[in-house]
């Protein structure tokens, strides 16, 4: 808003909810009829299929239409005149120690992003600036002690025009100058004495290792594709430009090749001689909230006594229409119209990831023999239970300390252009899962590695750097890691609260769940904010402790090695593998018992929001349910009806569903962004009393199978099916009790539905809530003090 200010980009996609009830049906509905027109659409397709085939389905949409003008074309935005400052406050809780909670972001307008070099060089230039822990501009800002972590993710090319934004979070409110003073002073310092040539090599590698790689994670390539189009077509250029990087690449390797300054003359010219810049500056504001409420309430107030009576009967009435309109199934013959697949057009069988078990020098080692086009992806294992439990908050900020905090012989900025140079990418990442039929779960940390062929030897190097000569006795360089994972867990709060609900919920239940919200949910962030304290008071001790960490993981006898290649390839890498692995340590492994004593416990976790995020959950399996994939289908059902029926059309949340899963049998209700709390528990408890009445057609049915057919086998490229064949393997998942699994969901009946309600009826008395939210709303549901109530943020 403050870049574009007088510009569509400046209004907020979602509606803001102050203006949303200014906007009146007949405005939606007349926006429905003109932009989400196929005159206004772009259509494409991807696959070899055949064209005249597409056509003539086309034909069967769009034949009943009659071609409209729409202007939805984009203007530039007028450019500012000088740069500008803007303040705005936003909302922290009362009794919270705001005085560095302040945030500072500086913005800039770029170029058009139609012209793909001038997108590739400005990916370049952005990694260089602030991607990595080398990045000077991200290490200036970080170093300085302003703030702590980085807000704006540098290039942004979402829009017509490029933008690019970089600030703190965690400032003091009187040191917003000093922030906006450091990024300029930094880039000026960088255009006139430019990047260390590793940095630059680092960022085209970085650039190029991923436009050949083309990995789109879950998201399928075909769809991937049709988004990059958009970025030129969407403004009536060329729609294919996005996709030959070949030529954008090889200019801007020239540009770099020729002119040594290049990228010094971009930040002079488009950043520091830019005059569309603006520094935002968010102050918190412990009475932003009782004002926002205030004035609602004063506008209803307002608008009430400026209604008749017959103005009020007609509100009254038109509120009961839409009810009863929401409240109405679609009619069948509506529905019919939508087309759908068969259950004929499903596969039968699982389609099954290959996967070799072995070993290598004490060690696990899977394969799974997949084209990869050649690159190798390499998943290296260390098993959490070598751990005591109370060493668990810290697995993250280990992975983070291998990774950044540098080893004997490179400094954190040089292993990290290292990493950026030599490889595809290297991270980290914690893994828990419950194992069916057993009290134990599988924990595990992964470092994954990523690299062509002619690198593995680098990959490998970097990876025995790390594990065995990294650095753990820099405080500051340490304390810097605590600060920024604190700052994110704190900033993903309230926009993942669903997901952290779900996490807080599930571990009252087994080990792994409790071992996951140790590493990585509401109890970490606890864990953060005493670390920060403990690092200045006892750094001797918490030294000891991260050290004792390392100790315990890197040990041959316990880790495992996860590599997807195809076979030719996996000949040549696996004597480099043997090679790396031999050279680490080997010891007695001795697994810690973790001897938790779970009790599950009705919580309410308050934070400075208006809206709650609702949990309560069960597991199935002690109640007595026995798995049987008609469980899948059941969720996917309530997920598209009663949940989104109830907590979200009627009850005004974002979302509602309901998640399962058949290795704990944890079953766990779930609302995201909900301005309701009793009435969505009320929801969740009459789940069973819905599906006991249900009368399900076959139709329905059929499309709930094949919905959790699709869920079963969602797309993944090599690198995700080699880590899920993994993960099979950890949790003892077999390929005869997953086909078992899919004969169950294609062969479910309404008689499941029925049964699934008596356990669900169980879990209605049986649950455990975990509600996230208001203070107001939890202490206002908490009146005869069932729920433990803790305060978040």
């Amino acid at each position: 808003h403050a870049l574009f200010p007088n510009h569509i980009y400046g209004h907020e996609s979602g509606g803001d909810p102050v203006a949303i009830p200014d906007l009146t049906y007949e405005q939606f509905k007349e926006f429905h009829e003109t932009f989400y027109h196929p005159s206004n659409a772009r259509i494409f397709m991807y696959g070899d299929d055949e064209e005249m085939e597409r056509l003539r389905i086309l034909d069967g949409y769009l034949r009943d239409f009659e071609a409209i003008e729409v202007d939805s074309s984009i203007s530039l935005p007028e450019k500012f005149d000088a740069p500008r400052t803007v303040t705005y406050p936003y909302s922290v809780d009362k009794d919270d120690d705001y005085s560095k909670k302040g945030m500072v972001q500086v913005n800039w307008m770029l170029p058009e992003g139609t012209d793909p070099a001038v997108v590739m060089a400005w990916e370049i230039l952005s990694y260089a600036l602030v991607k990595t822990p080398a990045s000077p501009l991200r290490k200036a800002l970080i170093d300085s002690g302003l703030g702590e972590e980085l807000t704006g993710g540098g290039l942004d090319d979402g829009l017509r025009v490029l933008t690019f934004q970089v600030g703190l979070k965690g400032v003091a409110v009187d040191d917003a100058p000093k922030v906006e003073n450091l990024v300029l002073e930094t880039l000026s310092q960088l255009a006139e004495e430019g990047f260390d040539p590793d940095m630059v090599e680092a960022a085209v590698n970085t650039t190029e290792f991923q436009l050949r790689e083309n990995n789109t994670g879950s998201y399928p390539r075909g769809l991937i594709l049709a988004l990059r189009t958009l970025s030129t077509w969407l403004y009536d250029d060329d729609p294919f430009a996005p996709l030959k990087f070949e030529g954008p690449l090889t200019a801007v390797k020239t540009n770099l090749a020729q002119n040594k300054t290049f990228l010094q003359d971009m930040i002079g010219e488009q950043l520091l001689n830019n005059s569309h810049r603006v520094t935002v500056i968010l102050e918190p504001d412990p009475t932003l909230a009782d004002k926002m409420e205030q004035a609602e309430k004063e506008r209803l107030a307002s608008a009430r006594a400026e209604m008749s009576e017959a103005d009020l009967q007609a509100i009254i009435d038109n509120t009961r229409a839409l009810k009863v309109r929401q409240e109405t199934p679609d009619p069948p013959e509506l529905l019919a119209t939508i087309p759908a697949l068969s259950l004929s057009d499903i596969d039968k069988e699982n389609k099954e990831i290959p996967i070799d078990v072995g070993g290598i020098g004490g060690s696990q080692l899977l394969f799974h023999d997949l084209f990869t086009n050649g690159i190798v992806y390499l998943d290296v294992g260390f098993d959490l239970h070598a751990l005591s439990p109370e060493l668990l908050p810290y697995v993250n900020l280990f992975g983070d300390a291998l990774l950044k905090m540098g080893t004997a012989t490179e400094d954190f900025v040089k292993l990290s252009q290292r990493i950026g140079r030599k490889t595809g990418g290297i991270r980290h990442t914690a893994y828990s899962s419950a194992i069916q039929n057993s009290d134990s779960g599988a924990a595990w940390l992964f470092l994954q590695g990523k690299a062509t062929m002619e690198q593995t030897q680098d990959l490998l190097d970097i990876l025995r750097d790390v594990l065995l000569t990294v650095k753990l006795d820099d405080r500051d360089r340490f304390r810097q890691l605590v600060l920024e994972a604190k700052a994110g867990q704190e900033a993903g709060v309230i926009p993942a609260g669903h997901r952290v609900v779900n996490r807080r919920l599930s571990a009252n239940f087994n080990e792994a769940n409790w071992a996951a919200e140790q590493m990585d949910g509401v109890a970490y962030l606890f864990f953060l904010r005493q670390l920060a304290e403990r690092i200045e008071l006892d750094w001797e001790g918490v030294l000891a402790e991260l050290t004792a960490v390392g100790s315990a993981l890197i040990n041959r006898q316990s880790m495992l090695f996860n590599v997807t290649l195809d076979q030719e390839n996996y000949g040549h890498f696996l004597p480099q593998l043997q090679g790396f692995v031999d050279g680490l340590p080997a010891a007695n492994v001795s697994a810690s018992a973790w001897n938790l004593n779970l009790q599950p416990i009705n919580e309410g976790l308050t934070i400075p929001a208006q809206v709650n995020y609702v949990g309560k959950g069960a597991n199935l399996y002690k109640l007595g349910y026995k798995l049987h994939g008609s469980s899948a289908v059941i969720n996917k059902y309530l997920g598209m009806t009663w949940l989104w029926e109830r907590v979200r059309v009627q009850g005004g949340a974002y979302g509602g569903f309901a998640v399962f899963n058949r290795f704990s049998g944890l079953f766990n209700f779930l609302s995201y962004r909900d301005p309701n709390l009793t009435d969505t528990l009320n929801i969740y408890d009459g789940t069973a009393n819905f599906l006991r009445e249900l009368d399900l057609s076959n139709e329905e049915l059929t499309k709930s199978i094949i919905g959790t057919i699709g869920d079963i086998d969602g797309y993944q490229l090599p690198d995700a099916k080699g880590f899920t064949s993994m993960v099979r393997h950890l949790v003892g998942s077999t390929s005869e009790a997953r086909q078992q699994y899919r004969d169950e969901v294609l062969s479910t009946t309404q008689a499941d539905f029925k049964a699934f309600a008596d356990v669900l009826a169980q879990a209605k008395d049986n649950g455990t809530v975990v509600v996230l939210g208001s203070g107001d709303a939890i202490n206002a549901a908490n009146e005869d003090g069932w729920l433990q109530i803790s305060k978040v943020m």
